[in-house]
């Protein structure tokens, strides 16, 4: 353990791969004394980068119970993939540290459950890696959401169109995957790679909902205003993976809100990702990977300066709990229930044929899907499925229940 004044003892599991990205954010905190960079974990090798050094005295191994009982971290940074998440994280809280743990935290809401009661329990916290929560123009849109410039919020929506290479799809035995080893993967298009947009959406949802700033829209009697109670769901594939890589998703909160997502990893140009708020007296546009803003009246977008570092958040709320955590465990929950429900969800249709494009060749292949950038884009301005707009590729959504709001976990 770390002495009295001494920087908090960090270890990270999962060093390669997207790990290192958390490495060149632990990189310059270590090298300023704010912390101790102790251990990185690892299957695979780890290899020093300019920008990610391996310092003097980390220690490598390769599993983290040893790592945990040879270092005893008081942080840990768990970036692997997610259906090792919830064993991984309750060994490092048993263990007495605290988490930044990558998204999605779990898979269901049995385990967001277990992982709460155990934080609980140990007196612990985690920081979850929904990074895109710590924008001050998130901030600024949110205000203005709660001082009324857009009247009341009648809907919000996300649209973005990336693309991946087969190459994406190799990267990992679980990369494109629904389960693996008989536990849930769900690498797909909501639940990974866009995430962050719809956390960005139930977001300013639930900041809505604090702010009485939602529209009346008919609650849903008995839910919990700002918590999924309905999801409609419409997944789509261009390969032969088990789950989706374009999707149109519109969840229907307790208050009425509707939140739609209408995303793909097969778009025909880049669109980074957007959040529109839609309001009785205006529309507000957070382009959320830029952290652009556009707010009613601006001539058009700015860009808003300023993202809090969660590992940085994190420290400094160990240091003071009076510090708020950005994206602590319970601020999640209404994620998870729609990991859970597109868990649940039927396979994803294929898009085939003369309907989807192929560039380059080999690992470098790319599939894009013709029109999908204007449908999605049409979807998320009018908050409709791709099947109320009358895609000829779309599918019947399916639609379900949202398991109940699990209380302050």
């Amino acid at each position: 353990m770390s002495g009295v004044g001494a920087p908090p003892r960090v270890a990270l599991v999962g060093a390669s791969g997207h790990g290192l990205w958390h490495r060149r954010i632990i990189a310059p905190l270590h090298e300023a004394g704010r912390l101790e960079l102790v251990a990185l974990v690892d299957v695979r090798p780890v290899e020093a980068e300019p920008d990610a050094p391996v310092p003097p005295g980390a220690r490598i191994f390769t599993d983290h119970r040893q790592m945990l009982a040879a270092v005893r971290p008081e942080v840990v940074v768990i970036c692997t993939p997610p259906h090792t998440h919830l064993p991984i994280a309750l060994d490092a809280i048993r263990a007495g540290a605290d988490l930044l743990l990558e998204k999605p935290p779990v898979l269901s809401l049995a385990e967001h459950r277990t992982l709460a009661g155990a934080l609980a329990e140990n007196g612990r916290v985690a920081q979850i890696g929904f990074q895109a929560l710590g924008s001050a123009a998130l901030r600024e849109l949110v205000a203005a959401v709660a001082e009324g410039r857009l009247g009341g919020v009648t809907g919000i929506s996300t649209v973005a169109c990336w693309q991946r290479t087969d190459g994406y799809y190799a990267r990992a035995p679980w990369a494109g995957r629904r389960s693996l080893d008989g536990r849930p993967a769900l690498d797909g298009v909501l639940v990974n790679p866009l995430a962050h947009a719809v956390m960005q959406c139930l977001a300013v949802a639930a900041a809505a909902v604090a702010a009485g700033a939602v529209a009346p829209l008919g609650a849903v009697d008995g839910a919990a205003p700002a918590w999924p109670v309905q999801v409609e769901l419409e997944r789509y594939r261009t390969r032969p993976i088990e789950v989706d890589d374009t999707a149109a998703l519109r969840v229907t909160l307790g208050c009425g809100l509707p939140v739609l997502a209408a995303v793909t990893l097969a778009g025909e140009d880049f669109v980074a990702g957007e959040v529109i708020v839609h309001g009785t007296a205006g529309r507000a546009v957070l382009e959320y990977t830029a952290d652009r803003l556009t707010l009613p009246g601006d001539p058009g977008p700015r860009e808003v300066p300023d993202r809090l570092n969660l590992l940085e958040n994190l420290l400094a709320h160990r240091t003071d709990p009076a510090v708020p955590l950005i994206a602590p465990l319970a601020r999640t929950a209404a994620f998870t229930a729609l990991v859970q429900a597109i868990s649940a969800a039927p396979e994803p249709e294929l898009v085939e044929g003369e309907r989807v494009v192929a560039s380059g060749a080999g690992s470098d292949r790319v599939l894009t899907i013709r029109g999908v950038n204007a449908a999605l884009r049409r979807a998320a301005a009018e908050g409709v499925l791709l099947s109320e707009l009358g895609v000829p590729w779309a599918v019947k959504p399916h639609r379900a229940a949202v398991e109940r709001e699990i209380g302050d976990a």
